[in-house]
């Protein structure tokens, strides 16, 4: 049975629907991270399982028992916000014993559980400074600290890296994905960062516009998406989309895409499906990730299904590790990602390799993957 499960749920304030028809579950010490554009409902939705919002129908429960109605205080969940919430006049030992104070916790209690905290945490030599004296990072640790203490059922996190800079928030991910692997505990995460998501989760609920878009495991999300807006959504760089047409039958399937300087590019399909058979003749929309569209020295070797196409070069983008060059097919510019080494410049027409193994296809008037 799922340790935490949301079923049916629905939530509107008034007339105004903000959640429509949630249905998640993940076991007990899974990372679930709710992932989507501001204002689609990852947040109401994290709120609705602290009990800081109630839902209009529905049912969420731990462990089979429905906590619908119960109060935040009763439902043995830690949160840990987006803004730290921490208090000023307080030490940074005061604001992680604070929840304990409160419950009654004798003090002997309360000394060991903040020196395992701030051991795990790294913040052993901060417990008498104050939150005015901590960078963003070691404030972010303190809310942490705070939380971990209770040591609930739940931990809930509010985009709780948004507001470092970019260097900070890896290493903190990182600091997150570590103190996971170690406790064992269930965490539902809110970002907006896909990234983020990718990297944390043990699953992932994307949401557009509250509804549920999709909700598997990162690779699901990331190889299978199973409309456009996931497949556009999840990724950096994003996957590319591209305007195409099916040609031929079961045995000579292939997906061509137009070129702005010659002809059309033709790449045959060796593996097709009956779904895509019969979009034969239609307009679909081609969907292939920049690693999955390479200099074919780097394509991977273990595909089944890998065509060469030759593609004007309009920009080329030297990235350390990686080397993108952006192209034009099917009246979009297309990412590809090459080797560092790859030796390639702005202006010159080169070979491309599509791993089609990779290769998704897109209803355009459904948005709908074709064949998922």
């Amino acid at each position: 049975m799922s340790f935490l499960q949301i079923k049916n749920l629905h939530k509107s304030y008034g007339n105004v629907p903000i959640l429509k028809d949630i249905n998640i579950e993940i076991d007990e010490g899974g990372f679930l991270v709710l992932v989507g554009p501001s204002g689609c409902g990852k947040s109401t939705l994290l709120n609705t399982i602290a009990g800081l919002e109630p839902i209009s129908s529905g049912d969420i429960s731990i462990k089979g028992k429905s906590i619908n109605g119960l109060h935040p205080s009763k439902r043995d969940i830690a949160m840990v916000f987006q803004s730290y919430a921490l208090y000023p006049n307080m030490t940074v030992g005061g604001n992680i014993a604070f929840g304990m104070e409160i419950r009654g916790v004798p003090k002997e209690e309360r000394e060991k559980a903040i020196k395992q905290v701030a051991d795990m945490l790294q913040i052993g030599h901060l417990l008498d400074r104050k939150p005015s004296q901590l960078s963003g990072g070691q404030r972010q640790r303190v809310a942490m600290g705070r939380a971990l203490v209770r040591n609930p059922q739940v931990f809930l996190f509010d985009e709780p890296l948004s507001n470092l800079d970019a260097k900070l928030r890896v290493d903190m991910r990182t600091e997150i994905k570590r103190l996971h692997q170690r406790m064992k505990t269930t965490i539902v995460y809110v970002t907006h960062d896909q990234i983020e998501a990718m990297t944390l989760a043990t699953k992932i609920a994307v949401l557009k516009d509250g509804i549920l878009q999709q909700f598997g495991t990162p690779a699901d999300i990331y190889n299978n998406p199973t409309n456009l807006f996931v497949a556009d959504f999840m990724g950096s760089p994003a996957m590319n989309l591209l305007k195409a047409k099916i040609e031929g039958g079961a045995s000579d399937l292939s997906v061509v895409l137009d070129r702005p300087d010659s002809s059309p590019l033709r790449l045959p399909l060796k593996k097709s499906n009956s779904s895509l058979v019969s979009h034969s003749g239609k307009d679909v929309i081609f969907g292939i990730r920049p690693e999955a569209l390479t200099d074919p020295d780097g394509a991977d070797r273990n595909a089944t299904s890998l065509v060469e196409g030759e593609c004007l070069i309009d920009v080329v983008e030297p990235a350390g590790s990686d080397t993108f060059a952006v192209t034009k097919l099917g009246s979009k510019e297309v990412v590809a990602r090459l080797r560092a080494d790859a030796h390639i410049l702005p202006g010159q027409k080169t070979q491309l390799s599509f791993n089609l193994d990779k290769a998704v296809f897109f209803d355009p008037t459904s948005q709908l993957r074709i064949g998922a």
